[in-house]
């Protein structure tokens, strides 16, 4: 089942906001002090692009540094990937198969917003 939904998924709009947090992650390699974000961003192409049956929690061990680059993160890119999620849950609510959809492309807005400090772990394998 969660093939099928990711499927779905990428078909209508998972390719998409990947492919924004990919851009994202160039500009952000275009500087040497930016390559962490850009590095997050590409982690979080590759969990926006299949998202099903995957979650975001919180890494341990994460200090500070986690603190100021979320607020980095959030004034350079954050912000503008959330209204991405946004547009796209708006979009995706427009059908019946799209609800689904849209309810996690808004589950990811706080990822989007915040991803330093978090990883990206299975549903089988939360510790």
């Amino acid at each position: 089942m969660r093939t099928l939904l990711n499927i779905i998924w990428v078909i209508f709009g998972g390719f998409w906001l990947a492919l924004g947090y990919f851009v994202a992650g160039i500009i952000a390699c275009l500087l040497i002090v930016t390559i962490p974000a850009g590095i997050a961003s590409f982690r979080m192409a590759k969990y926006v692009l299949w998202p099903f049956g995957r979650s975001a929690v919180p890494k341990p061990g994460a200090g500070a540094g986690s603190a100021i680059m979320n607020v980095i993160w959030f004034l350079i890119a954050g912000w503008w990937l959330a209204l991405l999620h946004i547009a796209a849950a708006l979009a995706q609510t427009l059908t019946i198969i799209g609800i689904a959809n849209a309810y996690v492309s808004l589950k990811m807005i706080p990822v989007t917003c915040f991803p330093f400090g978090k990883q990206i772990v299975d549903n089988g394998t939360i510790f």
